[in-house]
């Protein structure tokens, strides 16, 4: 049979159903993530379709550039369906997320690498850098609605910002790990205070907030006929989001973080404009795509077997403290004296869902230096994706129907734009 063929009949079933599935899954205690990794499985164990048994481990760069592509993507449509402006009031819950949260579960998830998994202080550190972090692909089910659909209580504002900067974020410490496998953990702590916390943040920051004011004035500010919005059309989502990426790269920043700004300083420029929803119908629709895709090469990677074959006790520990305990037990020290409900709290502190920034992380970090216990690293993050995504999946629904249900919403019911 012609492979080629197959594979686009394949790929037309699995687009058509990754569209059809949000409507029908709306209402169930299941998630398209679960339903995309569970495709990939059947499809890698068929004897009719040409999908290879992926191992990210030995497609270090493949893996790098697919999740590097779905985040940043996924960056720009947080950032610009979040009505709410930025303010340090106004975004209080996010700060402590992020300023909180995000270092002590780091930590805990480093110490229970050394401890538990013996792994050396750079993998350990890796490896809580890199599960640290809320996805901003994975999310989206907890996230904020699109633009102007008033779809912004303080459960969902809280999870889509910090989905948003703490990618960006978490970037330093996976840079510490680097740093610390690379010189044998001697003498780096001057050059990473210098380059790769201040100058790289205050780079992804700057650039992007630049690169968003330029963006702003070019689509909303210039005379009627020459602005973007007049165009209607939300393929400048992609143009703005490798923009902002690739300007800040280029000046050695973090362009995760930059995107996001780019998207929020978009939004400042002009609040009221609709062009920002097709901005981000668009936007979701190519990351739902590309979300496909990586999640049925996860899929095959779980049908391959190669990494759940490295998994045993420690791991499953570690694995379980990470989801039930390191993430909850953070987020609710990091809400403390807040004001908000309980129930609301106890929501974010579960609801930090890990996710692909994961696999970016590890992969970047495989390209730069030699990390000992890899193998046991990679099982580990994808066992906890794995788990993350059924439990958070199956979950979220009947947990925010639960919720919003108790504050008199409906957020089912289609709001009036």
């Amino acid at each position: 049979m012609n492979s080629y063929v197959i594979t686009l009949f394949i790929f037309g079933v699995v687009v058509l159903l990754t569209t059809w599935l949000p409507l029908a899954l709306k209402r169930m205690p299941l998630s398209l993530p679960i339903c995309c990794i569970a495709i990939g499985i059947l499809l890698t164990w068929s004897p009719f379709t040409p999908l290879p048994r992926f191992n990210p481990l030995q497609n270090t760069m493949w893996a790098e550039r697919l999740t590097e592509l779905v985040v940043i993507v996924a960056l720009m449509g947080a950032g610009l369906k979040i009505d709410r402006a930025l303010g340090w009031k106004r975004w209080m819950i996010t700060w402590r997320l992020l300023g909180i949260a995000m270092p002590l579960s780091i930590a805990a998830i480093a110490l229970l690498g050394w401890c538990i998994l013996r792994l050396p202080p750079a993998s350990a550190l890796l490896l809580g850098a890199a599960l640290a972090p809320t996805d901003p692909v994975l999310a989206a089910d907890i996230q904020v609605g699109p633009p102007h659909t008033g779809e912004e209580d303080d459960i969902r504002f809280a999870l889509t910002s910090e989905a948003g900067l703490n990618d960006g974020l978490s970037f330093p410490f996976v840079m510490a790990a680097i740093a610390m496998a690379a010189s044998n953990g001697q003498g780096w702590i001057g050059h990473w205070l210098a380059i790769d916390v201040v100058w790289k943040l205050v780079a992804g920051v700057g650039v992007g907030w630049f690169v968003g004011r330029l963006l702003g004035y070019l689509t909303f500010k210039l005379p009627e006929t020459g602005r973007i919005a007049k165009t209607g059309d939300g393929l400048a989502a992609l143009g703005f989001t490798f923009l902002a990426y690739g300007a800040t790269e280029l000046v050695h920043g973090y362009g995760f973080v930059a995107v996001f700004v780019t998207a929020l300083t978009i939004r400042h420029v002009e609040r009221r404009s609709h062009f920002h929803s097709e901005l981000h119908d668009f936007g979701e629709q190519i990351e739902r795509l590309l979300m496909m895709v990586l999640l049925v090469c996860f899929g095959s990677i779980v049908a391959e077997g190669s990494l759940l074959s490295q998994v045993d006790w420690r791991v499953a520990i570690v694995a379980a403290l990470t989801l039930l305990l390191v993430r909850p037990l953070a987020g609710w020290l990091s809400l403390a004296g807040c004001g908000h409900p309980t129930a609301e709290k106890l929501i974010v502190s579960v609801f930090g869902i890990r996710g692909l920034g994961s696999i970016y992380y590890l992969a970047y970090a495989s390209d730069k230096a030699d990390f000992e216990g890899m193998e046991t690293v990679w099982s580990t993050v994808f066992v906890i994706i794995l788990a993350s995504i059924v439990l958070h999946g199956i979950a979220v629904t009947p947990v925010m129907g639960w919720i919003d249900r108790k504050r008199g919403v409906d957020a089912m019911k289609p709001t009036a734009m």
